[in-house]
This record gives C-alpha cells, structure tokens and sequence, in this order.
C-alpha cells in the first residue's frame, strides 16, 4: 500500500515519456500529408516548364497554370498520395494532339513511373525522339506510339531497368521511322509488353535473338515492320512467358515450319496473316494447347494442313482465309478440336481451293458464332449437322457448288445477323423459316436456281439492311407485304428474276441506298414514293415493262447511277432530271422519249456516262454538252439529230489521255465506287459488235453518233481526244475529209465512219494508230491510195469489207492498182484509157453517121417540096392521133371515178 503512489508517479513518466517520442512521428505524417495535398512546388515549376513549350492550341492544359497550386489535381497529373512526387503524366489519346518540345525541366520529375505521350508532336528541338527519356529510371510504362518525331528510336531507352511497357508503334500513314539496332532491348529484363508495329526494321536480321533475351516478354506486336526473316534456330528458349505473338503483314516468303516460334508452348495469341509463309504446319503446331486464337490467314494459298488439332481445346478463333493451296474439307474438319469443352466459335476458310463435301458430324460444332466456307468448290448439300445454332450470327457458305435446298434449320438461328448462300446450284423455294430469324442484317441468296415466290415473312425481317435475290427464277409479285416492316433496308437486288407486276407503292424503307430491279417483267409506272428516297444513290429499272413519264420530284433523290433503258418509258426528255445535280450515269437508252436535247444537260457536271440511244430525239447537239468535263461516254446513236458536230466537244478533256487515268484520284471528278455496280454489265458497241463489260467498263472512252442525220464535216478539234477507245459517227450524212491529225487518237481501238460521204484520201497517220483493231470506212466517197502500214494490213485481213463502196480507192490490199503517187489520176487515168480506147471509135462513128445522116434529111426537105409536104403531113397525123388518146383516156378515168 505505501509502494502506490511512487509506482503510479512512475506510470504517468512512462507515458509522458511516450508521448514526447511518439508525438513528433505523429506530427511529420500530418507534415507529409499536407505536402501530398499541394503537390512539391519544385515539381510543379517543371511542369510549368515544360508547358510554355508545347503548342496548346485547344487548351487541353488549360488547368496548367499560376494559378493553380495543386499540380496533381492538373488534367494528365497523377501523384503519389504518401509522398506528392508526381508518379504519370499522360499527354496521349485525350489530348487534341498537342506538339512542341520536351524541356529538360522534366527530368526533376525523377520518380515518374509512368509517361504517355501517344499521339502527340512533342519531340527534341531536331524534331526526334529526345535522349532525356533514358533518365526516368523509375519509369515501368513509356507509351510514344502515334508520335510525329524522325529519326530512331534512342538507345538510351536501354537505360530503363524498370520498364514493363514500352509501345513505340508509328502512325500507318507515315511509316517513316527506321529502326536499325535494337540491341539495347535486351537491358530491359521487366519488359513483358512491346509494340515496334510499323516501324522498319528491315536490316535487323537478329531480331528473334534480341527477343528471345527478354525473359519476361509477354506481348510482342511486330506488325508490318518489314521484318526479313521468321526463320532462326535458336539452341535455348528464354521467351518461355509469350502469351501474344504478332508477326503479320512481314511478307517473309520462307517455309512456314522453319519460324523459330513453334515450341512456345505458352503461346495464346498468334498471328501470322499477310506472311506469305509456305509448305505444310509443322506438327508442333498440334501441342500449343494454350492457344486461344490463331490467324493464318491471307498467305498466299501455298500452305497446307495436316496437323491435328485436336488437342487445342481452348482455340475459339482459327482463320486460313486464302493460305492453303487446297485440301479436302471432310479431312480438315475431321482435325479440329474434339474436346468435350469445345470452345471453337470462329472458324473461316475462305478461298482455299478446298473440295469435299460438309458433313453432319459439324453438329460438333455447337458453340460455332461465324462459319465462312466461301469461295472453295465443296460440293454436296447444305449439312444438316448445324441445328444447334444458338450462338451462330455469320454463316457464309458463298460461292461454292452447293445442291439441293436451303434447310429449313436456319430458321432456329434466331441470333443469325450474316446469311449467305449466294452462287451455288441451290434449288427449291425460299424456305418461309427464314423469317424467324428477325436478327438479320444481311441476306445473300443470289446466283442459285431458286424458285417460287418470296415469302411474305421475309417482309417481317426488321433489321435487314442488304438484301439480294438476284440471278434467280423467282417469280411472282412484290407487294407492300413484302415490304411494309423493313424499316432499315438499304441495299436492295432482285434483278434477273421472272417478277411481275406493277411495283410496290412503298418500299418500306426511306433509308434506302440501292433499288435494283432490271431483267423481270415488272410493268406500270414507277411510284411517286420514289421522290421520298432521300438517300437512294442507284436506281436500276433497265429491262421490264415500265412505262408512262417519270416522277416529278420536287426534291431530288441523291441519284449517282440512274439506269431505265429498255423499257416502254415515253413523254418529252424528263425536265426533273436537272435537279439530280450528283448524276453520274444516266441511261436512258431504248425508250420512247422525244423532243431535243435540253439546254440544262450541261448543268449535269458530274456526268460520266451518258447514254441516250435509240429514242425519238431530234434537234442539235447543243455546244454546252461540253460542260460535262468528267464525261467518259457519250452515246446519242440511234436518234434523228441533225446539224453538224460541234467542235467544242474537244473540251471533253476527261477523253484526252492527261485526265483519262484520275477518275479515282482527280477531286473534281471523283469517282464515286459504289459497291453495287461492279456486279452488272455493261453495253458498249464498238468493234462492229455489242460487247460487254464488268468493272472494266469505267475504262472504256467512248463517243457513238452513229445513226442520226448529222452533216457537215468531222472538226479537226475532236482529234485532240487523245484518250478515247471507241468512236462511232456511221450511218450520217457527214462529208469532207477525214481529218488528218486523226493518227493523233493514240488510244483509239475501235473507229467506225462508215456509211457517210467523207471523200479524198484517207490520211496517212491512220497507220499510227497502233491500238487499233476495228476500222471500217465502208460506203463513202473516198479516193486514192491506202497508207501502208501493218496494222491497217491485219485489220484489212480480217475484215476485207472495210473500204467496200468508195470507187475511187486503190492500192494494196485492194485488187484496183494504182499508177502514178495520185490515186486520183490513176482514177481519171483508167477512165481515159476507157474512152479514148476501142470504145472511143465507136463513139465517133456513131457521132459522125448521126450528124451526116441528120444533113442529108436536112437537104432533102429544103430541095424537094414532095417530100417536106408528107414529112410535115406525117407530123401533123401523128400528132392528132396523139392528142386523141389523151382525151378519150381521161374521158374514161372520169367515168370511172363518177360511177365509183
């Protein structure tokens, strides 16, 4: 009891003396909490720096400022919350790219652990990737992807020790950068993510070497750096981490076994696509059973298969699209993974050359979201193995020989967004199942041998955007039932069908993008709802029963290609037309439009093709068609236009050969490649034929007048057409000469002048026109010598018909021979040898009797009266016998018109 209070005195020194020790670690941890509130001032100074460097044009650092003392609260700033040292600075993807140069002040930002300045011009003051960033030797992630700085990339990146994530990808537009040493990689043993995509690292032949003495490496993306060669040996593997190889778009060109990747069995991700890798997989291939994704695709169908992949249970995407030379599908099938977690859901073998037949045993494939089997020559029917389809949204089984019908299974695949089955042998009718599937976008069926009429279910499909029923016998009606529900329809191809019928009144869709119908039997008008399409940029209506006028819209569609020749359309050249300012191709051709040409053709600026034939126009070509600068195919043939050619039509500069190749690249004629007109066919009559033409057609130069009542001469100016293939001006009334810098049509392979006037000689630059290979000057007034010359010989060989009907030529090929250097001449030569030779003595003597016979008659009437009374007696009979007959015949002629 007395020891109390001296051992409680003793406490309370115990925890005063705890107190005073623990209180200043107290206070220094408010000290730093307070600092990491405000940011270090030295940092924020550096920072500020660094600022008055960059071009901010958009004030994406407008934070940055005096202002402002807390640097970390700073757009792009992070911090270290314990120690307020500024830890990332990120200046990339969320910047309006920000250029300038780096200021030495950064480096007092010594524990930066993070630096990003993707997409961005910040670079030294020689506009390269500065030194400087060698110093931040905290740094684990470096991200100077995008950035617009020259020259490589600075070895003193070797330096960072730390460093985990280096990106130094360049933009694909410039791809300037070379990268010629990258040595220093092998000091950075963190490294588990690299990305050099883009950068040339054409002379760095070692570069599996360099890789594979990154231990940690995790992520390497080498895409497109023009890298020599896959093909290294390497005695001992390091990279034993690699998860995600990508190596495309390298166009190595060696044996596909002998890459030095094989054997990374960790390998999850890898891409070899665009490699032009060749010969079979090696069998290592069968034991990277971590991968989860491999792209083979697009190598130049020199690979083959016959690995067994079975063992790959994880794989969920496998690509070949256009790498094996070929292969049986049944055996290749037959490979694939056959784990009971199949876990398969992408599988593409595009254009393979690959034959066999699908078989049902595909019902393996449960778990299957995209099958393209396209392009290849399988054969057989449509498997019926697929009926689990729960997660299949693309089915491509396209261009193939596929028989018999659509199965009706397809219509379970309620998640299908992708369906085609076009060019096959398909048979039967639409299969109405189809219309459950009301996730789809797009549906393919053309080029089959379909039958029937479309169900009217497709018409609930309110998703479709592309539909195609092409190239079918499909018949029936298309009716506003078919239509009505498809709200999103773009693209819409029935063309080469048996359809009848008026047209639907609506089409459903105002979004509508594409309206091809031609080759059926649709008849009537076209709808007024055609002015509602907004956004329609083809109208393909040639070959039905279409008649009447058309629309008159008060608002033009967005029309670039307009094509309604052979049908029944009539009326005078439709006014409306001069509100569809983006026109590209017009034709009307085969119709029964009358009146002339209207003056506001020229307003059509964007014109290319123009084809107008075979209708009732009359009148002049008016001189302002040769507003059409962008024009590439004039046709007026067939018509009744008269006047004479205008010389001005040499103004049409996009047939001269300067302009005639930038119809993709000239801005003031662009070309406008619309998806839907590289499948149709295109008539041009030229080589004394009608021929057709694919996509090629945009190449082909053409002028045809032929088949009007054109006069006067050919203008010299339209020689200057330096660029055109076909020029028709047959069957006119055009004469004079031809003209004689008409060797100056350097691209002309087909010229027809034929049935017209034209006289004197031909011109001997005719012979330089090497391209050419169909000439006829048939039935003119032509005269004189043929130029000699190889080409015109050949042309003449094969087509002797070519000078028929101009009397005057002569020389070789021709039988006629000419004498003299004149044709003419030789002509008038002949024809003197014909009078004045065996003939010319008949002629005199007949002649001479003729006058002395006449003087003796004429001697005997004024010397013997006898005989001048009975001639002028005779005379006076004769003529009253005469006018008898004349009489008594109109007489009866009257008679008879009475009585009748």
């Amino acid at each position: 009891m007395d020891q109390s209070p001296a051992k409680f005195v003793l406490l309370l020194m115990a925890a005063a003396a705890a107190w005073i020790c623990v209180f200043p670690v107290v206070a220094d941890a408010r000290s730093a909490h307070a600092v990491a509130a405000g940011c270090i001032p030295r940092k924020r100074d550096a920072l500020l720096a660094f600022k008055q460097g960059v071009n901010d044009t958009e004030d994406d650092l407008v934070s940055w400022h005096e202002g402002s003392q807390d640097c970390c609260r700073w757009e792009g700033i992070t911090c270290d919350n314990a120690t307020g040292h500024v830890v990332e600075l990120d200046l990339g993807w969320w910047t309006s790219f920000l250029v300038g140069q780096i200021s030495p002040s950064l480096l007092s930002l010594e524990h930066l652990e993070s630096l990003d300045l993707a997409y961005t011009g910040l670079c030294d003051h020689a506009h390269r990737l500065p030194e400087l960033l060698g110093s931040f030797k905290n740094l684990r992630h470096l991200d100077l992807s995008n950035t617009l700085c020259h020259g490589e990339a600075p070895p003193q990146l070797g330096n960072l020790s730390k460093l985990e994530y280096l990106d130094l990808s360049v933009p694909a537009i410039t791809q300037e950068r070379d990268l010629k040493n990258i040595s220093w990689l092998t000091r950075l043993p963190l490294l588990s993510y690299l990305d050099l995509s883009y950068l040339n690292l054409g002379s760095v032949a070692d570069w599996p070497l360099v890789v594979n003495m990154i231990p940690s490496l995790e992520y390497l993306i080498l895409y497109d750096c023009s890298l020599p060669s896959a093909a290294r040996s390497l005695t001992h593997l390091n990279t034993t981490n690699l998860k995600h190889l990508d190596l495309s778009r390298n166009y190595f060109g060696h044996p596909v076994a002998s890459c030095w990747f094989w054997n990374i069995t960790s390998l999850e991700y890898l891409d070899l696509s665009n490699t032009t890798l060749y010969g079979p997989f090696p069998g290592a291939l069968g034991n990277m059973t971590s991968l989860q994704w491999l792209d083979l695709s697009n190598m130049g169908n020199k690979a083959t298969m016959t690995v067994e992949l079975g063992n790959l249970c994880d794989l969920g995407t496998l690509r070949l699209d256009r790498s094996l030379s070929s292969g049986n599908i049944t055996e290749f099938l037959e490979k694939l993974p056959k784990c009971s977690s199949n876990r398969l859901q992408e599988l593409t073998l595009k254009s393979n050359n690959m034959f066999g037949k699908l078989m049902n045993s595909m019902g393996q494939l449960n778990n299957l979201t995209m099958l393209d089997l396209s392009h290849n020559n399988i054969t057989g029917t449509i498997p019926l193995g697929i009926h689990k389809c729960s997660y299949l949204w693309h089915y491509d089984l396209s261009y193939n020989h596929l028989t018999g019908a659509i199965p009706s299974w397809l219509g379970n695949c309620t998640r299908l967004c992708y369906l085609s089955l076009s060019n096959n042998q398909l048979t039967r009718a639409i299969p109405t199942g189809l219309g459950n599937c009301t996730s789809l976008e797009q549906l393919y069926l053309s080029s089959n041998h379909l039958t029937g009429y479309v169900p009217s279910m497709i018409g609930m499909l309110s998703h479709l955007c592309d539909l195609d029923l092409s190239n079918n016998n499909l018949d029936g009606m298309v009716t506003e039932e078919h239509m009505l529900a498809l709200k999103n329809l773009e693209y819409m191809d029935l063309s080469h069908n048996s359809f009848s019928g008026p047209l639907p009144l609506h089409f459903g869709s105002r979004w509508l993008r594409e309206l091809t119908l031609s080759f059926n039997y649709f008849n009537g008008h076209i709808p007024k709802y055609i002015c509602q399409l907004k956004f329609l940029f083809v109208l393909e209506l040639s070959y039905n029963f279409l008649d009447g006028e058309l629309p008159q819209c008060s608002h033009a569609p967005s029309l670039i290609f307009l094509l309604l020749s052979n049908n029944n359309f009539s009326g005078k050249f439709p006014s409306s037309l001069r509100n569809y300012s983006r026109l590209n191709f017009m034709d009307l051709s085969r119709n029964n439009f009358y009146g002339t040409l209207p003056s506001w053709i020229g307003d059509l600026v964007n014109l290319r093709y123009l084809q107008l034939s075979h209708n009732l126009l009359h009148g002049d070509i008016l001189p302002n068609i040769t507003n059409l600068y962008c024009l590439r195919h004039l046709n007026l043939a067939g018509n009744s236009i008269s006047g004479v050619i205008p010389s001005s039509l040499s103004k049409l500069t996009a047939m001269t050969q300067a302009n005639s190749k930038k119809h993709g690249t000239d801005k003031s004629c662009s070309s406008n490649n619309y998806r839907g007109m590289t499948k149709e066919v295109w008539l041009v009559v030229m080589k004394r034929q009608e021929l057709k033409y694919g996509t090629g057609f945009f190449d082909v130069l053409s002028i045809d007048l032929s088949l009007n009542k054109l006069v006067g001469g050919i203008p010299d100016e339209l020689t200057s057409l330096n660029g055109l293939l076909n020029l028709n001006l047959s069957w006119n009334h055009l004469a004079g000469q031809i003209p004689s810098r008409i060797g100056a049509m350097e691209s002309i392979e087909s010229l027809d002048l034929s049935r017209n006037n034209l006289c004197d000689e031909i011109p001997t630059s005719l012979s330089n026109l090497t391209y050419l290979s169909s000439l006829d000057l048939s039935y003119n007034k032509l005269t004189g010598r043929i130029p000699p010359g190889s080409q015109l010989d050949t042309i003449y060989s094969e087509n002797p018909s070519i000078y028929n009907g101009n009397i005057g030529m002569c020389g070789p090929p021709l039988e006629r021979n000419c004498s003299g250097n004149n044709g003419l001449e030789h002509v008038n030569q002949q024809n003197s040898e014909k009078v004045y030779g065996p003939m010319f003595f008949f002629y005199f003597g007949l002649g001479s009797g003729f006058v002395v016979g006449l003087w003796v008659v004429f001697c005997t009437l004024l010397f013997n009266k006898a005989w001048r009374v009975a001639y002028f007696r005779l005379f006076d009979k004769l003529y009253d016998n005469a006018h008898a007959f004349v009489v008594v015949t109109w007489g009866m002629i009257n008679d008879e018109e009475t009585t009748g």
